[in-house]
């Protein structure tokens, strides 16, 4: 029924689609949806590296201009995650933070205005060979 669903009990009679109700989405799907976005942007990191973590608040969001509509519902990202190191450390930020807002737009259908990155531990990746530093 493309017009609205018929009310129980009613026979025939349409229940306008403002009146049928309103999909909440947890704070945590929000969040698991972010963690994985931030594992798809970081790619591969060192074994001991702890998988990227995420934390939402999910609030009302007014649209500027939106003239009499009820608020949606916008998601404040946190991602922390662990690096390695040496890399373009704010590159790889922005990437996260435009992965994680497409991501998080394209799967709950939810304004992201921010998303903060903490780099919590930077992993040094030996290149020559050499275990650590020397004097």
């Amino acid at each position: 029924m493309s017009e609205g669903t018929v009310a129980p009990g009613r026979r025939g009679s349409v229940v306008p689609a403002a009146e049928r109700g309103a999909t909440r989405i947890a704070d945590r799907v929000v969040a698991k949806i972010a963690s994985q976005a931030a594992r798809e942007a970081v790619g591969a990191l060192p074994p001991d590296a702890a998988p990227p973590h995420a934390t939402v608040v999910v609030r009302p969001h007014a649209h500027p201009g939106a003239g009499g509509t009820a608020p949606s519902r916008a998601a404040h990202v946190s991602v922390h995650l662990e690096l390695d190191y040496p890399c373009d450390i704010g590159a790889r930020c922005h990437a996260v933070r435009r992965h994680v807002a497409e991501r998080v737009r394209a799967g709950v259908s939810m304004e992201v205005p921010e998303v903060a990155v903490q780099v919590e531990r930077l992993h040094l990746t030996a290149t020559d060979g050499s275990a650590g530093r020397t004097r």
